[in-house]
Order: C-alpha cells, then sequence, then structure tokens
C-alpha cells in the first residue's frame, strides 16, 4: 500500500497511533498528483530521506478557527492543527479570534495547498502540520508574523516563530494592539 495513501486512511480514521508516535519512516515516498495539482509549483508530495516529514497537496474546505483547518484529499476530510502556533480562542470570545480565523481564511481558504507534517496528532486527533498557501507562503509563519498567533512555545523550539512573535509585538501588530493581550493557554 502506498505510503502517503495509508497516512491519510490512518488520520481519515481518526487514529492516532498511540496519539503522538509517527507512522512514517525514513524511505522515499511519492503520490502522482492530478491534472489540477500540478499547476501548483514544484508539488512535493515525497518524504524526504532521513527527514520524516510527508507533504502531500489536499484543498481547504473549511477555516474552523485562526489555527485549526479542514482539508480535503481525494475524498477524505482531514482535521489539521497549525504547527508551531495557538491563535486566540472564538470559543468565549477572546479578543482577536474572530479576527484571527478571518486572517486565516484570506490566506488559504478555497486554495490548493502543501500539508507538511510529521504524522502527530494532537489530543482532539487532528494532524499537526504546516500549510504552504498557492503561492508558498508558510501560512503558519505568516499568522504570527501578522499578529493574529502566539509562538506555542510549549510545542515547539522553532525558534523561527520566536523572532516573528517578537517583531510582530514590537510593531504592534494584530493582536499586540492591546496592551495585555492574554495568551490562548492562559485563556481556556
Amino acid at each position: 500500500m502506498n505510503k502517503i495513501y495509508f497516512f491519510l486512511l490512518v488520520i481519515s480514521l481518526n487514529l492516532s497511533c498511540d496519539r503522538h508516535s509517527k507512522i512514517i519512516d525514513n524511505q522515499t515516498t511519492s503520490v502522482t498528483p492530478t491534472a489540477q495539482e500540478e499547476k501548483q509549483k514544484d508539488s512535493v508530495a515525497s518524504a524526504k530521506k532521513g527527514d520524516e516529514k510527508i507533504s502531500f497537496i489536499a484543498k481547504i474546505i473549511r477555516i474552523l478557527d485562526g489555527d485549526t483547518v479542514e482539508i480535503l484529499y481525494e475524498k477524505l476530510t482531514i482535521k489539521v492543527r497549525l504547527q508551531h502556533i495557538d491563535s486566540p480562542e472564538k470559543r468565549g470570545k477572546q479578543p482577536y479570534g474572530n479576527a484571527a480565523k478571518k486572517v486565516l481564511s484570506d490566506l488559504c481558504f478555497g486554495q490548493t495547498v502543501t500539508i507538511s507534517s510529521t504524522g502527530e496528532f494532537d489530543r482532539y486527533g487532528r494532524l499537526i502540520g504546516e500549510i504552504f498557501n498557492n503561492q508558498g507562503l508558510n501560512v503558519n509563519k505568516e499568522m504570527v508574523h501578522l499578529g493574529m498567533a502566539w509562538h506555542f512555545k510549549k510545542y515547539s523550539d522553532d525558534m523561527n516563530y520566536d523572532a516573528l512573535e517578537k517583531e510582530a509585538r514590537s510593531s504592534k501588530r494584530g493582536l499586540w494592539k492591546e496592551p495585555n493581550a492574554i495568551a490562548p493557554w492562559d485563556f481556556r
């Protein structure tokens, strides 16, 4: 069975393979893109040897909040949690919660995108990954850059996100216009 198909089959069944285990090994896997997907620049549908990440192409069909989307891959719908970031909560009406959802929608809704993931899931069964929109923009990083999300340091040690957050804070972009912005993990 093709590894990417197996990977997405596991996702579609909402299995998390022991909640955080990896389901991709270090061998190269590839998927032939459809004619529609071939339009996208350099469709990255293979896992890099020794990298443990796999990338695949899917369509964003729903924006759930500022850090969660739903994608369609072939006939499978999959929820994806944006890796490295945490955006304001929509529930409980945290300031900038709806704005973060709108910005994420503007960045990728309806687009055919590339999802890059190690195959890990969060405790809610969502695939954790980075999204690259149809222009090649890293949507996760752009959310932090625009001041619509925090670098989620509890689950990420990628200092590029930390630098983007510091720059957004100093420029008072997005939620950083608020003098005492409350992080979502404290708001919850």
